[in-house]
């Protein structure tokens, strides 16, 4: 669908300066167009919604960022308020073609159109900008709009504030997005950015990396686990049956057929393991991407199987069996008839480490028993622990993932973001628009915010995002980091997150070059005042009044925390909705819904998956090592049996050695499993 390799924003350029743009070295297609947020009033929503007004041509497809059109018809030259509607936001308000939205579109209140549901490339994440995490699909939602009516509306007629490219083979997208700024600086460009960087491709980037990372480690201890338990199963069953080995051998069965033998009956119940695995695989991925194509917007969630994975799912099993009972083999093998004809000599005695520590008299005969025998395999005693602490380490790690996520959400909504909702205009104003909000009925506290693009410069490296500004004493909206501890804006110079730091190579006291990306774009330098670890995202934040003085204006805000009275609460929404300077209204308490839908699906399969993966695991581990024991002792179980001891007593003896094993498994898993979490969390940082 024709994706754009480059994107650019600016206040207003002409649309000759398109033709500029397309001189570029390096530049294959240049498609300018008019981009604005707006308000919208959405059917049974009490606090106003905010709609992405996108131009498209009338009548033909878009160059770059084609459309999927996936209910309804494409736009019609000359109909005026026509409008194809995300599928997302259509899905989430019950929105078809034929129903109508209203806007407040540059001040003026019009009736929005529904003719078509579309999806886009550029809009497969769909959330509002930088700031948001999880989509709002119900109050927030992408509208595509006849390009020439939409720039009418907002007196952009021969002329553009939003630009896509597309690069010709083997161009540098560095090169373009300078010679781009260069030529958008005049027109309040505030900066241009590649693909990778773009929102949407973003997310779904980040998200298919940390999938490569759980889908490499979890099957790789499971992998592990398999060839540790077919080693137990054929480690026993050459042992039972030396005899049998020794009459092939002696009746001339080569080494080569002894060995044949015993990797086929490996591979047989991991092969049939394996085709029930790829079946259940098969059907689970059908069902993941059902989820991958609600959270992302993909035009065709249709699961195909790659059968060439299912041939690698196959290689790599056989790889774990063959390796699992590679060892026991070798052993079958090794043996000359006329040795394995005999009855495997029993373990040499020698004290136990209960004798030789002297503590016979505090330790029972039965326990002493099991003790000497876990002592005399020490190294299947220690794969036991091993399995067991695999299987703990994947509890841990599972629940870990989940509770990170509520403990993110207590800070980010209760500590961090204590307002209820936050305003935002549609450009800079002055106080007297806080002013306004401060007078509306119910509104009980409000507190200016003002955010500029901007890029950080720290020798050669650089970082583009808003820069935050904060009135002092600020409490709707604070710095809170991993900790709880709450931070006061610095008074002078920038406040930077540990991402932001990192990425820069700075550290407090450091100087940064600020290159404001709007405006006059003036570049200042700024100190580094604090380094905070902030939970979730990259920021860089300022006192407001220092943000104004450095951007070079007087004293202007983009929008407004505001703490509302419930009782009032949809008197206020109802006003903001028909207020023609806000472009958007973000309610707190809508976000955290969100975040917890979102959430609840994704995370609770994750966990069900691997805690049934984990029990499968630990009792597979738990059971063969008791079939062993029981094979292996069975002639000393009977004769303890025969000398008086009770059922009781022999299955204390048997179970014994399992029980040991699993309580010193447990521990050593949580440590496995703490391990695990440090990766993860590294990972995620």
């Amino acid at each position: 669908y024709r994706f754009a390799d480059v994107f650019a924003h600016a206040r207003r350029a002409p649309l000759s300066l398109a033709r500029e743009v397309a001189a570029l070295p390096g530049v294959a297609t240049v498609e300018p167009r008019v981009v604005v947020d707006v308000t919208l009033d959405i059917p049974g929503l009490a606090e106003p919604g905010t709609g992405r007004l996108v131009g498209i041509p009338e009548g033909a497809p878009p160059l770059l960022n084609g459309l999927h059109l996936r209910r309804g018809r494409y736009l019609q030259p000359g109909r005026a308020g026509e409008v194809l509607a995300s599928e997302a936001f259509a899905t989430a308000n019950h929105l078809t073609p034929g129903d109508s939205i209203s806007a407040v579109i540059n001040g003026r209140w019009q009736w929005l159109r529904i003719v078509g549901v579309a999806l886009s490339p550029e809009y497969i994440y769909e959330i509002r900008g930088i700031g948001d995490i999880f989509p709002d699909n119900r109050r927030f939602g992408v509208l595509w709009t006849s390009q020439p009516a939409l720039a009418a509306a907002f007196d952009m007629t021969g002329g553009f504030n939003d630009l896509s490219l597309a690069l010709a083979p083997g161009a540098s997208a560095a090169d373009v997005i300078t010679g781009l700024d260069r030529l958008l600086a005049p027109y309040g460009g505030i900066g241009a950015y590649a693909r990778e960087d773009q929102l949407s491709h973003y997310f779904l980037d980040s998200e298919i990396k940390e999938t490569e990372v759980t889908s490499i480690l979890l099957p790789g201890i499971f992998l592990g686990v398999t060839a540790f338990l077919l080693n137990m199963v054929m480690a026993r069953l050459v042992r039972t049956q030396r005899d049998q080995v020794a009459v092939l051998k002696a009746f001339g069965y080569s080494n080569t057929a002894v060995a044949s033998h015993y990797l086929q009956l490996a591979l047989v119940p991991v092969l049939v393991g394996a085709a029930v695995g790829v079946a259940f695989g098969i059907w689970f991925a059908g069902a993941l991407a059902g989820v991958y194509a609600r959270f992302f917007q993909f035009p065709d969630a249709t699961y195909t199987q790659a059968w060439s994975v299912v041939a690698l799912a196959f290689a790599v099993s056989g790889g774990a069996a063959l390796l699992g009972a590679i060892s026991a083999v070798r052993h079958a093998v090794s043996l000359p008839p006329a040795e394995a004809m005999r009855p495997e000599a029993p373990p040499s005695f020698r004290r136990g480490i209960v004798e030789r520590l002297g503590l016979e008299r505090h330790v029972s005969p039965a326990n002493r028993i099991i003790l000497r025998n876990l002592e005399r395999q020490p190294v299947k005693a220690a794969l036991s622990v091993t399995g067991i602490a695999l299987a703990t380490s994947i509890v841990l790690t599972a629940w870990y993932m989940f509770d990170v996520m509520d403990v993110l959400k207590d800070i980010h909504f209760n500590e961090v973001q204590r307002h209820d909702a936050m305003v935002s205009f549609e450009q800079p104003r002055g106080t007297g628009a806080i002013d306004a909000l401060a007078g509306l009925e119910g509104v009980r506290l409000v507190e200016p915010f003002r955010m500029v693009p901007v890029r950080l410069r720290a020798g050669p490296r650089d970082y583009r995002l808003a820069l935050h500004g904060l009135p002092e004493g600020a409490t709707l909206q604070r710095l809170v980091d991993r900790h709880l501890a709450v931070r006061e804006v610095p008074r002078g110079g920038i406040h930077l997150s540990d991402v932001v730091a990192e990425e820069l190579g700075v550290v407090a006291g450091d100087t940064v070059t600020v290159e404001v990306l709007e405006g006059r774009r003036p570049v200042r330098q700024a100190v580094v005042a604090s380094v905070g670890e902030d939970l979730i995202g990259a920021s860089a934040t300022m006192r407001l009044d220092a943000l104004n003085l450095l951007a070079g204006e007087g004293p202007l805000v983009s929008g407004a925390y505001l703490r509302i009275d419930p009782l009032a609460a949809s008197g206020v929404y109802a006003t903001l909705k028909r207020t023609p300077a806000v472009a958007g209204v973000a309610v707190r308490e809508a976000v955290m819904r969100g975040f917890d839908e979102t959430l609840a699906e994704s995370f609770w399969i994750s966990i069900s998956v691997m805690l049934g993966f984990a029990s499968v695991i630990a009792g597979g581990i738990i059971y063969n090592g008791a079939r062993v024991a029981l094979s292996e002792r069975g002639r000393e179980l009977a004769s303890l049996r025969v000398l008086g001891f009770t059922r009781r007593e022999v299955t204390q003896l048997l179970l014994g050695e399992q029980a040991l094993l699993t309580a010193v498994g447990i521990p050593v898993g949580f440590l496995l499993g703490y391990g695990l979490v440090w990766l993860v969390s590294v990972r995620l940082a």
